[in-house]
C-alpha cells in the first residue's frame, strides 16, 4: 500500500521547508481543502464530520489529526472505492478486512503493524543530560507531580504465527489503586488513530475484530502489597534506581541499555513516576551507553517529544524513546524490527511493540 503521508501530500503538498512525521497533524491549510475535496458533490464521496474521539480520559484530539476514515477515502485507484463503499455498508467492511486478516500469508493483511515514527526533519536534538537538568528543575517546584501507583498506557503489539500474517493489537490499560490497596484494571480494545473503526483483538486466542472500545478485562482485585520492585515505590536516586530495576528483571548483571528501557517500560506498567523519581529515571538514561537523540516526534497520540534511539543489533531490534522535552517525563518506546523474519512475515522496519504512557 502506497504511504499514507505521500498520499496526504498529493491532497494538500507540504511546503519544502515543513515538518515531515509518518503520524502527525495536518495543519489547518491542509485540513480546509481536505474537507472541501471529500464534500464535493463532483467527487461521488459523501462528507462525514470529523470524528475527534480519543483516549478514555479524553475522547477528543487535542492535535486536531484527521481521522482514519478520511485517509482511507484519499486512497487512490480500487481500494479508495472499495473503502468508500465501505462507509456506507459498514458490516461489509467488517467482513472483508476480517477475512483478508485471517487468510494466508500470500494476503497481505488489512490491518498492517503502524509505520515507525519519523523524526521531523531539521528538528534538533536534544541531548540526554539536558534533559535531566530539565526534569531535575521541574522535580523542584512547589506543584511538582507527585508519585501515583497505577497506570494508563495505550499500546500496540504485533501478534505472529508461522500460518497467518502478521497483525497488530491495539489496546487501552488503565490500572487505579486504592487507599485499601486493592485496585481495579480496565482493558479496552481501541486506536485513537482510527477512532469509531473496528479493532482487531485476540481475545480468545483467534483474531477477530471487535467495536471501537470493546472491554477485553474490568476486574476488581482484593488488597495486595509488595516490598519488591517493581511493585514496591521507585527510589528517587539514580544508583538505587538502577539497582531498583535490576532487581525487577531479576538479576544481579548490570543491565545493557535494551535491558534498561524494558526495566524502564516495566516500571511505568507498574507507577506513574512523580516529578523527583522522574528526574531519576532521565538521569540514569542520560548514562546509557548507545541511547543517541535523533530529533523531534510526533507520537501516536499526537505529543511533541524528543526521541532517542538505541540498536540492539544483537535481536535485530531498534528502540526508539520518546520523552517530554517540557518535563523529561517518558511519553512512549517504540521498537522495530532490524532484521527481517520470513517465516512469520515480519519485515525490516515493521513496528513490533508502542507504548505511550499518559497521565
Amino acid at each position: 500500500m502506497a504511504d499514507e503521508l505521500e498520499l496526504l501530500r498529493s491532497a494538500d503538498p507540504v511546503p519544502p521547508g515543513g515538518p515531515h512525521f509518518g503520524d502527525g497533524p495536518l495543519d489547518h491549510n491542509a485540513e480546509r481543502r481536505l474537507e472541501q475535496l471529500l464534500r464535493d458533490p463532483g467527487n461521488g464521496l459523501p462528507g462525514r464530520p470529523r470524528d475527534r474521539r480519543g483516549p478514555l480520559s479524553d475522547r477528543r484530539d487535542p492535535e486536531g489529526r484527521l481521522p482514519g476514515h478520511v485517509r482511507d477515502l484519499l486512497l487512490p485507484g480500487p481500494r479508495r472505492l472499495r473503502l468508500a463503499w465501505g462507509l456506507v455498508a459498514t458490516a461489509v467492511v467488517a467482513a472483508l478486512t476480517l477475512t483478508l486478516v485471517l487468510s494466508g500469508p500470500s494476503t497481505p493483511p488489512a490491518v498492517a503493524a503502524p509505520r515507525p515514527l519519523v523524526v521531523e526533519t531539521g528538528s534538533t536534538p536534544v541531548p540526554l543530560h539536558r534533559l535531566a537538568e530539565l526534569a531535575s528543575a521541574v522535580a523542584g517546584t512547589d506543584d511538582a507531580p507527585r508519585l501515583r501507583k497505577g497506570t494508563h498506557v495505550q499500546s500496540w503489539s504485533l501478534g505472529m504465527s508461522d500460518d497467518k500474517p502478521p497483525i497488530t493489537l491495539p489496546e487501552e490499560r488503565i490500572v487505579r489503586w486504592r487507599a485499601d490497596d486493592s485496585h481495579t484494571e480496565l482493558v479496552v480494545a481501541t486506536d485513537p488513530r482510527h477512532p469509531g473503526r473496528p479493532v482487531l483483538s485476540d481475545e480468545g486466542d483467534e483474531p477477530h475484530l471487535v467495536d471501537d472500545g470493546h472491554v477485553l478485562l474490568d476486574r476488581t482485585y482484593p488488597p495486595s502489597w509488595s516490598d519488591a520492585p517493581p511493585k514496591s515505590p521507585p527510589p528517587r536516586d539514580p544508583a538505587r534506581l538502577r539497582a531498583y530495576l535490576m532487581e525487577a528483571q531479576y538479576t544481579d548483571t548490570p543491565l545493557t541499555t535494551p535491558e534498561l528501557l524494558d526495566a524502564m517500560a516495566t516500571l511505568l506498567d507498574n507507577w506513574t513516576l512523580g516529578a523527583r523519581e522522574n528526574a531519576a529515571l532521565t538521569r540514569l538514561l542520560a548514562g546509557a551507553e548507545g541511547l543517541r537523540p535523533v530529533g523531534r516526534v510526533t507520537d501516536r497520540l499526537g505529543r511533541r517529544g524528543q526521541a532517542y534511539v538505541n540498536d540492539d543489533d544483537g535481536r535485530g531490534v531498534r528502540r526508539m524513546l520518546i520523552m517530554d522535552p517540557a518535563t523529561g517525563a517518558v511519553l512512549g518506546l517504540e521498537s522495530t524490527v532490524t532484521a527481517p523474519e520470513p517465516a512469520f512475515g515480519v519485515k525490516e522496519g515493521d513496528v513490533m511493540s508502542y507504548s505511550a504512557w499518559m497521565r
